[in-house]
């Protein structure tokens, strides 16, 4: 009768072991959710100005440069431009 009682109690306590801390997934969401896009930093050190954009494959974003120039901010963080 004991073992037989053990054995959930045992089986209870191992996967509660290994359930984890409650709440970290959420933590670690939050986050990575709140880290900067370095696209759009590196945008505002060049001293641009950041529009979001809604297109048809979702947002974008694009910086106005002080020279007039507007470059997607991936594109202009990449180098993929002629500045």
């Amino acid at each position: 009768m004991r073992r037989s009682l053990l054995l959930p109690f045992a089986c209870l306590a191992l996967l509660s072991a290994c359930g984890g801390s409650s709440g970290g997934g959420a933590a670690r969401q939050g986050n990575w959710a709140s880290m900067s896009n370095p696209a759009a930093r590196y945008c505002a050190d060049l001293g641009g100005r950041l529009e979001l954009r809604q297109e048809q494959a979702g947002e974008a974003g694009y910086c106005h440069l002080k020279d007039g120039t507007v470059v997607e901010e991936w594109q202009l963080y990449r180098g993929r431009n002629s500045l």
